[in-house]
């Protein structure tokens, strides 16, 4: 069945009612959702249903939207003082250990298969980085919470990743198609993407604040949408300028969410949303243009490949790349194993085939395969493996990230009255320019008499009388520090 504008909204519709019934079903019986996207889209695709879809520049077109949203809602929800302790032990294994283990697959690729050895090393490349869908999917489930900041390190990795992966996918691709192209050439380029979209990430995280902040849309859904082209121009802007996209949106994304914005909460709420709409567009697509019937040939590689991957050189990847760090080998382990492999490997797997190489076919269906095992073997075993590494917070332990609470319609625990003296120290500031706590909020403002609920834009005045709600009576008494009123 061909795709066209009459059938197109049709066949899209059901194969997203479809996927999220299938997500419904695969979380009662503890199978990864992001495998049952996949897996409606193979059914549908040319060796299923018959819907014929195969245009690599398309897919590869939807995976960099996709990803982008991805990684900005994985980015809004990072907290800053989870991952500040863990901080380096993240960019050390989103770096180093990506770097370890693009070059053991390229190794071990290169001796078992018929691939050169810059064939071998972009495959490794491809595969090399943890999927940030996969990942903050399954542990952002309600059945899994983690000991000692282990939660925090597998999210920072999973979301910050992806850039040197594309990187290295890109240099090693180069390779390929100049083989007159020393391996020292990636140096240049290495340098040139991390540092310009490090940068950029952080400039354009504090104009992105600017603006959104100071701005008047006058409507509270315009916000989302402001901030929707704001990640677009980050992720442009920084790939145009020759710097990592990808790195410079979730870096963007990271500072923003960590920062005093406006309409926040509808914002987080909209991208999360939005998150699990592009995973699953993107699984669907890719899952549209894969033929089972040409995997096949590589199930034996395959699975040789996936085992080596899981089993050694993710393991010794990550070993290496925290040997500076102290941490018990369960919880370095537990890491290892928490190596899934998703859309991400699946969309640079497609860079190859527009490349045109002659290998491509073969390294993007190995690809494929690559990552439905691991996900299929790593993801449905995660709750296991920290319960017998005993990494597994007990039922009754398991508490809310910040973003969480953010998020929960619950009410709180402490509230309190405070007026707003005469020439009080907020008085003609916005709310979002004070630095509540972010277990606190203003539930409502009375002002001559009349009752306002307040937004982030909303300024105070002289005589306001705030009525404060949260967590705990330690949070009120910050706010009264922040408002300079005694209390």
């Amino acid at each position: 069945m061909d795709i066209t504008i009459e059938n197109i909204l049709l066949t899209g519709s059901l194969l997203l009612l479809a996927s999220v019934l299938a997500g419904k079903t695969s979380y009662k019986y503890g199978i990864p959702t992001l495998i049952l996207f996949l897996v409606v889209g193979m059914l549908a695709g040319t060796d299923g249903l018959g819907i014929e879809f195969d245009d690599p520049q398309i897919a590869q077109f939807i995976g960099i939207v996709s990803l982008n949203f991805i990684l900005f809602s994985g980015g809004l929800e990072t907290n800053w003082q989870s991952i500040k302790p863990i901080l380096w032990q993240g960019i050390s294994l989103s770096t180093v250990g990506v770097l370890f283990t693009a070059t053991l697959m390229g190794s071990f690729i290169w001796l078992i298969t018929d691939l050169t050895i810059y064939e071998g090393l972009l495959l490794g490349a491809i595969v090399s980085s943890t999927d940030a869908a996969a990942v903050f999917s399954i542990l952002r489930s309600k059945n899994l919470a983690l000991k000692n900041n282990l939660r925090p390190t597998l999210e920072l990795e999973s979301g910050s990743n992806d850039p040197m992966a594309y990187v290295l996918t890109i240099a090693f691709l180069g390779l390929v198609i100049n083989q007159d192209l020393g391996i020292l050439s990636i140096i240049p380029l290495f340098l040139q993407q991390m540092i310009l979209g490090g940068l950029c990430g952080f400039l354009f995280g504090k104009v992105n604040k600017f603006i959104i902040n100071k701005i008047e849309l006058g409507f509270e859904g315009l916000y989302p949408v402001l901030v929707i082209a704001l990640m677009f121009i980050t992720f442009s802007a920084t790939d145009a300028i020759g710097g990592n996209g990808f790195l410079a949106v979730y870096l963007a994304a990271v500072y923003l969410g960590n920062q005093n914005i406006i309409h926040k909460k509808t914002i987080l709420k909209l991208f999360d949303g939005l998150a699990w709409l592009m995973q699953i567009i993107l699984f669907l697509t890719l899952g549209l243009l894969v033929y089972p019937s040409h995997v096949l040939p590589f199930v034996g590689v395959g699975i040789l490949i996936s085992l080596f991957l899981i089993l050694i050189a993710r393991p010794i990847s990550v070993f290496l790349s925290l040997i500076p760090f102290k941490m018990k080998p369960r919880r370095r382990f537990y890491i290892s194993w928490v190596g899934l492999r998703g859309a991400v490997p699946i969309v640079f797997a497609t860079y190859p085939l527009l490349a045109g190489i002659d290998k491509a076919d073969m390294i993007f269906n190995t690809v494929f395969f690559i990552s439905l095992t691991s996900v299929i073997i790593q993801g449905t075993s995660l709750p296991i493996v920290a319960k017998w590494l005993s990494v597994a917070l007990p039922q009754k332990e398991k508490s809310k990230s910040p973003v969480d609470l953010l998020l929960s319609e619950d009410a709180k625990t402490a509230m309190a009255e405070i007026e707003i003296p005469h020439n009080g120290y907020v008085v003609g500031k916005k709310i979002v320019d004070i630095q509540f706590p972010k277990s606190t909020i203003i539930a409502m403002i009375s002002r001559n008499n009349q009752f306002i609920t307040p937004s982030g834009t909303t300024l105070l005045e002289a005589k306001d009388i705030l009525m404060i709600l949260s967590d705990s009576h330690e949070g009120l008494d910050q706010v009264y520090e922040i408002l300079h009123i005694k209390k």
